[in-house]
């Protein structure tokens, strides 16, 4: 699968990688002390040396991205595993490492953003994503929701993730809605949320066909 794959996984690990490029331009400009954390009031509470900063997040996103990949290839259900479904394995890390990039330099260089308005907007958009993709996801190991009961049932399985995929596209819509808001609390607590249901779904289904 990683031969398959060898193009794309290479431009997704320059993509991974552009912050460190970014950072290099911009090395003249950052502070030696470059914030990297944000408390749940969305104010920095964290930071790290420049050399961190501009180089250690890209480059364990890139060993993530890497494993990942190793683990997907590895599955002994990988046949299930659509090129839709590897596309966005492929595309997960990439995406992040440039949000969470932008996001340090911007605070570095003294623009003041609304983390907790622009966090769950970006992730309300990546649940909206995934939820579309969720429908899709065949029964593997290390692609979807695996729980007992999905593993052992192609029929549950399928519901799940049909449940899933709706839980979560309403999910992100909503987080996005309340962005404004400028809660993490209420971003957890609606991401909590989404994952209980599938889950409680699944269990239900897997007592409904026991019983039958």
């Amino acid at each position: 699968m990683i031969k398959k794959n060898l193009k794309m996984l290479i431009i997704t690990s320059v993509v991974i990688l552009l912050p460190i490029v970014a950072g290099l331009i911009l090395w003249n400009k950052l502070p030696e002390e470059v914030p990297i954390h944000f408390n749940a009031q969305g104010v920095v509470d964290g930071w790290s040396g420049k050399v961190t900063a501009v180089f250690a997040m890209p480059l364990f996103m890139l060993a993530v991205h890497w494993i990942c990949m190793l683990v997907t290839t590895l599955d002994p259900k990988n046949k299930n595993i659509t090129e839709k479904n590897i596309n966005l394995v492929l595309w997960i890390t990439p995406v992040l490492s440039i949000f969470v990039g932008g996001i340090i330099y911007s605070f570095a260089l003294g623009y003041e953003l609304n983390i907790n308005t622009i966090f769950p907007f970006f992730f309300g958009i990546f649940f909206i994503v995934i939820g579309n993709y969720m429908p899709k996801c065949k029964q593997s190991y290390t692609i979807g929701i695996k729980v007992p009961w999905t593993l052992e049932s192609e029929e549950n399985w399928n519901y799940t993730h049909r449940l899933a995929g709706k839980t979560w596209v309403v999910g992100g819509l909503l987080i996005i809605a309340l962005s404004f808001l400028n809660s993490v609390w209420i971003f957890m607590a609606i991401t909590i949320i989404m994952v209980i249901i599938p889950v409680i779904g699944s269990y239900l289904f897997h007592k409904k066909e026991n019983k039958q």
